[in-house]
């Protein structure tokens, strides 16, 4: 069977970030840029821009007055919140060209951008510093399933059907008809795109967190976003109670469950914009 990292190689020509996204990249990386620096990358793709600029006006952020240039966003939101915001818009772009005849993409993107909603919020109602940045990781926690149903479609599609009738996770069918799981994959594909490395480990341990050492906060906070996205795929919340969070997870970040409605509600109110910023095709379905 094939490993994690064999079936993204298979994909590496389809799955590549644009150069845009590299190039922001190298200047935030870079110690001696400046927030011009950044603005100036970001003007070289007006379709990014443009985006970047709806999404900064948006009522995610509630600025009091319209930011009309792409300077002013920078210097308003700084250099984290807008690379992830732009590896966000890189990301959609991206797999919007890739076909996937298995997968209801729309529905993919809808899941992926709530689950990136809601792990910012719920970082944020833990207390946990710099909050905005668990947002990339919730939206990308999902990829692996990309990579699978373009590499392994029919296995992939078997796993899902199979999961459904018997009393076992997905992942676990996946692991054994296919050799590794989705997280697996989407964490190998995010370590081949050079992501920070708190991102990939929270992706690779989603699925246990405790295993994620140094990254636990971070593995948790995708954790649990992901299982209340995963009750709402199917119907199964009906009380935050009901929600299988890993023991673990709500520990790690003393998540209160009684936060889990306010924070669904606001994270709901979001998601159109948000979806028009990552997918745009997802709200004209």
């Amino acid at each position: 069977m094939p490993t994690a990292q064999e079936l993204v190689q298979s994909c590496t020509s389809i799955f590549t970030l644009p150069e845009i996204y590299c190039r922001v990249r190298e200047v935030v990386d870079d110690s001696n840029s400046t927030m011009g620096d950044l603005a100036d990358v970001l003007k070289l793709d007006p379709a990014i821009s443009m985006r970047l600029l709806r999404i900064v006006n948006s009522p995610i952020y509630g600025f009091p007055k319209q930011v009309d240039t792409i300077s002013r966003a920078v210097s308003l939101l700084g250099t984290q919140a807008i690379t992830d915001l732009v590896t966000a818009t890189t990301v959609g772009r991206t797999f919007a060209g890739v076909p996937i005849q298995l997968m209801d993409v729309s529905k993919f993107w809808y899941r992926s951008v709530l689950c990136a909603l809601l792990a910012g919020k719920i970082a944020k109602s833990c207390g946990i510093k710099d909050s905005e940045r668990f947002f990339v990781a919730g939206l990308l926690r999902d990829l692996g399933h990309y990579v699978l149903y373009q590499s392994a479609p029919q296995q992939a599609q078997s796993a899902l059907i199979e999961a459904g009738h018997l009393d076992l996770s997905l992942a676990e069918v996946e692991r054994s008809n296919i050799g590794c799981d989705f997280a697996e994959v989407g964490a190998e594909l995010i370590r081949s795109w050079g992501l920070p490395v708190q991102i990939e480990q929270a992706i690779r341990h989603q699925l246990s967190p405790s295993e994620a050492g140094d990254y636990v906060q971070h593995a948790s906070i995708v954790h649990l976003a992901a299982a209340i996205v995963d009750c709402v795929k199917h119907n199964l919340m009906q009380r935050s109670t009901e929600v299988p969070f890993d023991p673990q997870a709500l520990h790690t970040t003393g998540f209160v469950l009684a936060n889990l409605p306010a924070l669904m509600e606001n994270a709901q109110a979001q998601l159109g914009d948000m979806l028009a910023l990552v997918y745009p095709q997802a709200i004209a379905a």
